[in-house]
């Protein structure tokens, strides 16, 4: 076992904050690769989905109340991450969890990196057994291996990857579509009038189911964070760029994400006549039916296979990458050694292989529904916690704190918040509460968990989110902009420089010690 990296350019400071001497890309590039990241075709698949079970004008409301509470809440996220160049964990536990007690959510996360791979992973093989005749057993496999040594180089491989393959893959998946809608337009209105069974245009309970599916996207704020901690210190120079890149590739990739829901919905009903509604729901079908209407079918079959294997490859290596630091994380801070995030690259492909060979991806909607309360519940108490807490209540640090010795190992502001209320909302949806409140567990999550955050702050008056105050060292963390302050310091430890936001001089000790150390209890 290693109990610290070799080589942080390969483990892309799982464990820490990233330093300015690494953070060498331009605002537009770091957006640029974390867009890159939401090429997801699962979208396609939940907006039919929805649509098919609850009619077109529900999905659409789902689709925009999700989005819009996405954004919300993604906004002080994305900031924070952006800003002080920590990933979404390390907010996590100085924004009401504790040190040890955002283990839990990075659990959560670790699950919503896998399952995702594993519908990307599922698309794949429905792509490679229509266009090369392999059987889906083998496309699973072959979806897994291929993101195996692109996930390798982090950040410095990632960013090259997304910025080439963006343009290929936005001609792919919005040129038939627009084709489509010159060549049929008839096709947008009969796409309005579907509606699902004898269910009226629109139903608030259909509305909330629907939307609870949609935002089990939630957690997709966390896989942008792991690009936007890579962001340059904002400056007057590039505040402008630099604000631009943190909307758009932060909250803002829940307007794409939307989009592509409802394109999912219009192209599922578009060839509902001629394929079963399960099969409606494949992303690679729906797009042989676009591709059709313009090109022979061999072509449009090639064409939907080349647009699936792009977008595959595009979001899973984003799913493996956040998935192995979540996982990192976790199991550094239980057992206080650190193996590598290459292990848990492993760790991770292995479980979505299995749910692919599980045939997930025909529980789709079930697996969503139940997943977004525990989503919604964590991200609804941090960004509480960092506007509510901090910005209005001041009870909460403003600046974050991700050390251990920092923090108390848990605080009960964001955990009883969270435990709270995913767990209400989970028995919402399973129908504990009442049959009625089923429908309305993602606003049960939201509620609860908007409401008990600042209570739990106010009733344990803000001292369980730093066990001191000071780090031992005189020069400040932050410089005059607001930026982590630059700095070289030697831990005393590893022997190695850090710099000043990664540093700390423990109580009854004689020299500097870097946070990995610390972490690592070295």
């Amino acid at each position: 076992m290693r109990d610290r990296p070799a080589a942080e350019t390969l483990e892309d400071y799982t464990l820490r904050y990233a330093p300015r001497s690494y953070r060498r890309w331009s605002p537009a590039v770091v957006a640029i690769t974390a867009l890159g990241g939401i090429a997801y075709l699962a979208d396609f698949s939940i907006g039919a989905g929805i649509a098919l079970a609850h009619g077109t004008l529900n999905a659409l409301l789902s689709i925009a109340f999700a989005a819009t509470l996405i954004f919300i809440t993604g906004l002080p996220l994305a900031y924070y991450g952006a800003r002080y160049n920590i990933d979404l964990d390390l907010i996590t536990r100085g924004a009401g969890f504790g040190y040890y007690g955002s283990v839990l959510t990075s659990v959560i996360f670790a699950s919503f990196t896998f399952i995702f791979f594993a519908l990307e992973g599922s698309i794949m093989a429905q792509g490679l057994q229509l266009g090369l005749h392999l059987p889906l057993w083998a496309g699973y496999l072959a979806s897994t291996l291929l993101v195996i040594p692109l996930v390798i180089y982090g950040m410095r491989a990632l960013s090259k990857l997304q910025v080439w393959t963006t343009p290929l893959w936005l001609v792919l998946m919005i040129g038939p579509v627009l084709w489509l809608l010159w060549h049929d337009p008839a096709s947008f209105s009969r796409w309005l009038q579907f509606r699902s069974g004898p269910q009226p245009p629109i139903s608030l309970a259909a509305v909330m189911l629907g939307a609870g599916v949609a935002l089990s996207l939630m957690g997709q704020i966390g896989e942008q964070i792991d690009y936007l901690r890579f962001m340059p210190p904002r400056t007057r120079e590039n505040r402008r760029g630099w604000w631009l890149a943190v909307l758009a590739a932060g909250p803002g990739w829940v307007l794409l994400g939307a989009l592509k829901q409802a394109i999912g919905a219009f192209l599922a009903i578009y060839i509902l006549g001629r394929v079963s509604p399960q099969t409606a729901t494949e992303p690679v079908q729906q797009f042989i039916g676009a591709f059709s209407t313009a090109v022979p079918g061999w072509l449009a079959l090639t064409l939907a296979v080349v647009l699936v294997v792009i977008s595959q490859i595009k979001i899973n290596v984003t799913n493996a990458y956040s998935g192995s630091l979540a996982w990192t994380n976790a199991f550094t801070r239980l057992t206080g050694h650190y193996p590598g995030r290459l292990v848990f690259v492993l760790v991770n492909l292995a479980i979505a292989l299995a749910l692919m060979e599980a045939d997930m991806f025909s529980f789709l909607g079930n697996i969503l529904g139940f997943y977004s309360n525990c989503a919604i519940a964590w991200v609804v108490t941090v960004a509480t916690d960092i506007v509510v807490n901090k910005y209005l209540l001041k009870l909460s640090p403003m600046e974050p704190e991700f050390r251990r010795g920092m923090l108390h190992p848990v605080n009960p502001v964001g955990l009883v918040s969270f435990l709270a209320s995913s767990g209400l909302s989970i028995a919402a949806y399973f129908g504990v509460l009442g049959p009625m409140l089923g429908p309305y567990s993602p606003l049960v999550a939201i509620v609860v968990a908007a409401g008990l955050t600042p209570l739990m702050a106010v009733l344990t008056r803000g001292r369980y989110y730093l066990r001191q105050r000071s780090d031992g060292i005189a020069q400040p963390r932050f410089d005059a902009e607001g930026n982590p302050a630059a700095g070289d310091y030697d831990c005393t430890v590893c022997g190695q420089t850090f710099e000043r936001p990664d540093v700390l001089r423990p109580a009854g000790q004689p020299g500097i010690i870097c946070s990995l150390c610390v972490a690592t209890r070295s």
